[in-house]
């Protein structure tokens, strides 16, 4: 089946993570504290998202994450909007959170040579996810994995994660 055409701006931009690639992401990684871009019928942590609906913060773009809390051994999720992800991927780069950041393997783009390349261990997802719009998703994805300061078991780096084994 093929993806509906893509109009700039219009696309749908609220798609869930798929459950098989979450149940990978949390074998691997463990809990997830925090969805800092989610609302009720998408987010991945229950009621502990932040976004439309949410009984904290409806943007999490305009709040200081450093403020926040995460417990030890946890992480926060983090699958954006994928319109416009400059300012998420910004905003993970200068947090203090542990963060695992889903987004498009897009390595030419300017966040990712800002904000990603040198600052995260990069999950090249082989297997591509399928969001429920009628097949994968078109493009590559990557996992962002913005680890705490002062723990650091990930620094920068890079490799492919076959997440399906």
């Amino acid at each position: 089946m093929t993806m509906p055409a893509q109009k700039p701006g219009k696309s749908k931009q609220d798609y869930r993570t798929p459950d098989n690639f979450m149940d990978a992401v949390k074998l691997k990684f463990g809990h997830l504290f925090h969805d800092l871009a989610a609302h009720r019928g998408n987010s991945q942590c229950g009621a502990c998202y932040w976004g439309p609906g949410s009984y904290d913060v409806e943007d999490s773009l305009g709040i200081d994450w450093n403020n926040l809390k995460v417990p030890d051994g946890e992480w926060c999720w983090l699958n954006p909007p994928f319109a416009n992800i400059a300012p998420w991927a910004k905003k993970c780069a200068e947090s203090t959170l542990p963060i695992l950041f889903l987004v498009p393997a897009a390595v030419g783009s300017n966040w990712f040579r800002d904000h990603v390349h040198g600052k995260a261990y990069v999950y090249a997802l082989n297997g591509r996810l399928d969001f429920n719009v009628g097949g994968p998703y078109p493009k590559d994805c990557m996992l962002c994995v913005y680890d705490t300061p002062g723990l650091r078991q990930y620094g920068p780096g890079f490799t492919v994660w076959n997440w399906r084994k």
